[in-house]
């Protein structure tokens, strides 16, 4: 038996290979032969924003940031007591990013960065006293969709010693706010 010849099966009587007809399962595809389906080039000489502008954003992933237990030293609350000796408060986010190329580029700046946001949190939350939780979430939605064009962002201020005369583990306020569409 010679090694060397390519043994294929004969072709039938029609000129045809059985094996040829028969479906064969499909091959293992990679990431790029995946990003090549959705119409993204991956040409290295063109720019990484080039590469998202064939993506149809109906096709885009849902992204949520969240962070939670953002430990402040704060000054909010009802009494002057609180607003003027402050209190530790918690506060947990999370933001829906609509158009998170970060997806597809692995880069920070295309998405929201939760280090710049835990920033702007503690600003927002120790630059002036709020009386109710609830207006410092508020406040804290409006500035995380402004700052950040988030589409939704549910924000919750929690006081894990609240100064009320029964124990409780904590209270909480939590906001919800969709962002401005279009």
């Amino acid at each position: 038996m010679d090694h060397d010849r390519d043994e294929r099966p004969a072709d039938d009587e029609d000129g045809q290979n059985e094996d040829r007809d028969t479906p064969q399962p499909p091959q293992p595809r990679d990431e790029a032969d995946a990003l090549r389906d959705l119409g993204i080039d991956l040409d290295e000489d063109d720019d990484d924003d080039d590469e998202l502008e064939d993506l149809d954003g109906d096709d885009r992933d849902e992204v949520t940031v969240e962070i939670r237990g953002l430990s402040l030293y704060t000054h909010h609350g009802v009494t002057p007591a609180e607003r003027e000796i402050g209190q530790r408060l918690i506060v947990d986010l999370r933001m829906a990013v609509s158009d998170c190329d970060a997806t597809v580029t692995d880069r920070v700046e295309d998405t929201i960065d939760y280090g710049e946001v835990c920033q702007l949190v503690a600003l927002v939350a120790q630059q002036r006293s709020y009386k109710t939780l609830e207006r410092l979430c508020a406040a804290i939605a409006d500035r995380i969709v402004s700052d950040y064009g988030a589409e939704e962002v549910w924000v919750k201020c929690i006081k894990p010693e609240p100064p009320i005369p029964l124990p409780v583990e904590d209270v909480a306020v939590e906001l919800w706010r969709a962002g401005d569409v279009g």
